[in-house]
């Protein structure tokens, strides 16, 4: 297990790891630091902050040192309620297919629940070449302390070498906590995924540094390397009702369930405006509108295209949509067959959340814009002149 260890040697009292420390966990004795353990973190702020390099954190060896071509096989983590699967474990699969072609391996899938062995052919149409199910009455609902021991039991009796999961708040909340328990590398929210042909080693993309900059994270030296990818920036794997693949089932260890959480209810959410993530068509306003009531031309546009609205950050922290409509980095991620954006000048936090979108229209006044690197088709114009017409257009058409 990894840990944390003073140099007496080299500390020399100056008390800076105990201004530091987040968890209150080091004090000073007989002027050396000292860590209690059993508060510490192992978050390495003490470490950095250290001018006398007096302070370690010590890995576990045994991980690191572990022959790691005994590792195979790119693994989507099948997330499902109720037997319906998450779409972004079919976006999963499509790119792991991908990635296992670059590895010369198979795709696996793992499925967890209750009395959803059968549904293991419907991710095996999604491209899954093995799906390694534990079915049992403990899993129905999703408890993370249940999960986390099967999947990680899964893991060191079949060792793949890559394990990908949807952003989701599911999969924030499993994956990290088997990363940990394997002392993994683990890169959340990954908006690109792709193989080091050479190394071959997984290359994950994400936004860093309020999406600002495209990071390309890898972990080379410990397995498996596990990433948590947005929903919507990959398209889903095509239905191929004829092929073929391996179901392996394992029992559930009556061991690995965790007493101390019961589940009592799963409440929906009641009230949604709107979802983006599914839409066909998005028309979404920005900046540009100047005010909240300007909205309006909007709504009456996505009404004539059938489409959901959308909203720019900055309309968002301005008070003129609800958060739930935003689109972006901080927001949701969307792959619309159209994107229409009115008055949005197109920052790359907003880009990363839409770019992926079948076919992008901006209608924007200045011709500068980064929202037209991005656009197939753009019109630079004002948006309260170009949008009603737009919208009477579309509705005379509909008319006819």
């Amino acid at each position: 297990m990894s840990s944390i260890k003073v140099n007496n040697e080299k500390c020399v009292g100056c008390t800076l790891c105990v201004k530091v420390c987040p968890a209150q966990a080091i004090k000073m004795v007989d002027k050396k630091a000292v860590i209690d353990l059993d508060r510490c973190t192992l978050c390495g702020v003490c470490v950095s902050t250290c001018k006398f390099g007096a302070i370690s954190i010590l890995r576990q060896q045994a991980a690191k040192d572990k022959d790691l071509s005994h590792y195979k096989g790119v693994w989507v983590f099948a997330e499902q309620r109720n037997g319906v699967f998450s779409t972004v474990a079919f976006e999963l699969l499509n790119k792991a297919q991908v990635l296992a072609k670059d590895l010369n391996t198979y795709v696996g899938a793992v499925l967890l629940g209750s009395g959803i062995k059968d549904k293991a052919q419907e991710l095996i149409s999604r491209g899954a070449d093995k799906v390694f199910v534990i079915d049992s009455p403990v899993l129905q609902n999703f408890i993370t302390e249940n999960y986390k021991e099967a999947i990680i039991e899964l893991v060191n009796k079949y060792k793949p070498e890559i394990i990908l999961a949807g952003a989701t708040t599911t999969g924030r909340s499993l994956v990290s906590r088997i990363a940990v328990d394997l002392y993994a590398g683990l890169t959340a929210d990954c908006t690109g995924l792709d193989i080091d042909k050479e190394k071959k080693i997984l290359i994950q993309t994400r936004p860093a540094f309020g999406g600002n900059i495209m990071a390309q994270i890898i972990s080379p030296d410990y397995r498996p390397q596990m990433a948590t990818v947005r929903h919507k920036v990959m398209p889903e794997a095509v239905v191929n009702p004829g092929r073929e693949g391996e179901v392996i089932v394992n029992d559930f260890n009556p061991e690995w369930q965790d007493h101390r959480i019961k589940f009592l209810d799963f409440i929906a959410e009641a009230v949604s405006t709107v979802n983006l993530s599914d839409a066909d068509i998005i028309v979404s306003g920005g900046r540009g509108l100047q005010a909240p009531e300007n909205f309006k031309i909007i709504e009456e546009l996505a009404a004539s295209l059938g489409a959901a609205v959308g909203a720019s950050r900055a309309a968002v922290d301005s008070g003129w949509m609800p958060y739930s409509h935003q689109v972006g980095q901080t927001g949701r991620t969307v792959c619309p067959k159209i994107y229409i954006a009115c008055g949005i000048s197109g920052q790359i936090q907003h880009l990363v959340g839409m770019q992926s979108s079948k076919t992008i229209i901006a209608i924007n006044k200045d011709p500068d814009a980064p929202i037209f690197k991005v656009a197939d088709y753009g019109l630079v114009g004002d948006v309260f002149k170009i949008i009603p017409l737009l919208t009477k257009k579309i509705q005379e058409i509909r008319n006819k």
